[in-house]
């Protein structure tokens, strides 16, 4: 059988690294993005490549329309110098990062950020991506319960969230002759680094835990598997759809 490769942006740390862990286990080659730590980066190849798989990173900058085409032209010309042809099986778009402001402080140059890392970059790099995915393929791009519902200071950043549900959706419809899907996995509170590690601190967790049906903050391993079971033969007949992984926060 031959191996899958998957493409994940942000892969080095975080959600994305627990994504690149869970695929590897189950026999999938990787090609991942960092933005700035190239020695973790070579950290998580290493840790792929003892399980026994393929895997790379390049550099890539979401806020940066030229690395977005710099990433992905990369990306392939290292699949077919490797596997002599460019094609792959899984896009995974998560690469991203907050602001946390009101609206009636937000500034330009923040909502243009937003805008270029979790929706400009995420379309054009999928628009970059298509010619090469292999039929049966699967898309996953990385949403935020904030699409569902809302906490003050966070507008910008669920603006383009929700943009990225509608996106996906279109991707399900436009890509099913090729029996592509396309979904979106939304996480809820996350204890990472992700805008500033905000869900790390005592009174954040603490809140976070009281809205929340399991009563707890969410870790980066409670996402990774979910984005390798949408990636499996199991998941195949998933497409168009939402999975918010919250932990039943504000139900």
């Amino acid at each position: 059988m031959k191996t899958k490769t998957a493409i994940i942006t942000g892969g080095s740390r975080g959600l994305g690294h627990d994504m690149a862990i869970n695929l590897a286990k189950n026999g999938v080659d990787i090609i991942f993005s960092y933005h700035s730590n190239e020695e973790k980066a070579n950290s998580v190849i290493q840790e792929i490549e003892a399980l026994g798989q393929k895997a790379t990173a390049f550099q890539f900058d979401a806020n940066n329309f030229e690395s977005v085409q710099n990433f992905i032209n990369s990306s392939i010309n290292y699949l077919q110098k490797e596997n002599n042809s460019s094609n792959f099986d899984y896009l995974i778009n998560n690469a991203g990062t907050g602001v946390y402001n009101l609206i009636s402080d937000t500034t330009e140059a923040q909502f243009d950020e937003m805008l270029n890392i979790h929706l400009k970059s995420v379309y054009f790099l999928t628009q970059a991506a298509l010619p090469h995915i292999n039929e049966g393929g699967r898309i996953i791009n990385i949403s935020s319960g904030l699409a569902r519902f809302s906490l003050q200071g966070m507008s910008a950043y669920a603006i383009m969230k929700g943009a990225i549900e509608v996106f996906t959706r279109y991707l399900a419809k436009e890509l099913g002759p090729r029996k592509i899907t396309a979904n979106v996995v939304a996480p809820g509170a996350i204890a990472t680094d992700f805008a500033g590690g905000s869900n790390k601190k005592e009174d954040k967790a603490a809140l976070i835990s009281s809205i929340t049906a399991l009563g707890r903050v969410g870790e980066a391993e409670d996402i990774g598997g979910i984005v390798a079971f949408l990636c499996s033969e199991k998941g195949g007949w998933i497409n168009g759809q939402r999975i918010e992984a919250s932990g039943g926060m504000l139900v």
